[in-house]
């Protein structure tokens, strides 16, 4: 019974990228032939140098608990790639290691916020931020942007959103859903007004970093000195490496939020898996250029899907600079009916395609944007073309 839970978790919404999958899979036991464009997986296998340093792993005989906070070797693999990729200098101090960049987040949420604490959230954002603010009794404030803008908050917007109350902005680019990157001068304003609010810590989600398509170039909040005492940078293998179930993610910080996730993780998890942290090693340390191939193909997805989106009358698109989705207005079919079924909203939207194309999407509700939906390309070419023409046929 439910009201034997706590308040707590029944303030929680279920992750509708999760809840969408679940749905598709059920369908799929039915007998329907569903194409799952919902989950942010690549279809990709991982690739054989880091499948090879597992099973080295294996065959050195790890299976042991690892340190709470991640192996030094892990970390210092962290610090390279950090220095490397992004220009940040940390210590060992100043890394965690976490299942996957989810608990990273949570982990930073429940150190650093307060009861009644207000989180910045420009929308749209990744569909768990807002709840796992809420889980930490943070208060998330939410700061509209539309495809006028490519999905982006000013400089005047986050000001504006700023009270005595704000402790935090969290923030991701490239930006799931929207694929939207913030260029390092469009940070370097968001920074200035934050110089104003000291007491403002920033979380940057830069999970999609490598799935760049070259047009804006990826840039950190904590590369600006007088930013990284404040910016908490989050990352992990999960996207670029296509090593979602290897649930490895981490953290760059100040020292003291680090310690602070470390002691948390202590009495929740203790440390990640020592067989994926091993492979890490590896997939850190190599170039990131022995992964361009899939962000090669995700590029051709992105010309694929966006030509045939741009087909459907109703669909209005901005164009992706990064990660591997697409998030369509599609605002105006609300308040028409189709096939019997009236359509009041995305989430309507979204259950309509499902139902009726076969076809699982996650409403752009869940992100914050009641006007569109989430679209996955992370998916073989043929699937995407036979996505969209059931989409079309059925619109």
């Amino acid at each position: 019974m439910s009201n034997q839970l706590s308040d707590r978790i029944n303030s929680v919404t279920p992750s509708a990228t999760l809840e969408m999958a679940a749905k598709a899979r059920e369908l799929r036991a039915s007998g329907k032939d569903i194409i799952g464009l919902s989950l942010g997986e690549p279809d990709f296998k991982v690739p054989d140098y880091i499948r090879e340093a597992a099973i080295q792993a294996v065959n050195d005989g790890y299976n042991s608990y690892t340190p709470v906070d991640g192996y030094g070797e892990l970390k210092e693999a962290v610090i390279t790639k950090f220095k490397r990729d992004n220009g940040l200098d940390y210590e060992a101090s100043q890394i965690v290691v976490s299942t996957g960049a989810k608990q990273a987040l949570y982990n930073v949420a429940q150190v650093c916020l307060n009861k009644g604490d207000e989180v910045i959230l420009p929308c749209p954002y990744w569909v768990s931020y807002s709840d796992i603010v809420k889980l930490a009794d943070g208060v998330p404030v939410e700061v509209p942007t539309s495809i006028e803008t490519d999905f982006k908050m000013t400089a005047e917007q986050l000001e504006t959103a700023i009270t005595p109350k704000t402790k935090m902005l969290w923030y991701s680019s490239p930006c799931n859903p929207s694929g939207s990157i913030y260029s390092e001068k469009e940070l370097r304003a968001l920074a200035d007004v934050l110089q104003k609010h000291t007491q403002i810590i920033v979380v940057s989600d830069e999970i999609y970093e490598h799935i760049n398509y070259g047009v804006t170039s990826h840039a950190s909040m904590a590369a600006f000195d007088d930013m990284y005492d404040r910016t908490v940078t989050v990352n992990g293998v999960a996207k670029a490496f296509a090593m979602t179930g290897w649930r490895i993610g981490f953290i760059g910080g100040p020292t003291y939020i680090a310690r602070a996730c470390n002691k948390l993780q202590g009495q929740v998890t203790s440390g990640a898996n020592c067989i994926a942290q091993r492979a890490v090693i590896t997939a850190l340390l190599e170039s990131p250029d022995r992964v361009r191939y899939m962000v090669d193909e995700f590029k051709e997805r992105r010309k694929l899907i966006l030509g045939l989106l741009n087909e459907i009358d109703g669909f209005q698109c901005n164009e992706p600079e990064g990660a591997f989705y697409v998030f369509p207005d599609v605002s105006a079919y609300f308040g028409k009916t189709l096939n019997g079924a009236k359509i009041n909203n995305a989430s309507d939207f979204a259950m309509y395609i499902l139902e009726h194309a076969n076809v699982a999407t996650v409403t752009g509700d869940a992100f914050g944007n009641p006007k569109c939906i989430r679209i996955s390309y992370a998916a073989s070419q043929e699937e995407i073309t036979e996505a969209v023409s059931r989409i079309k046929s059925v619109l």
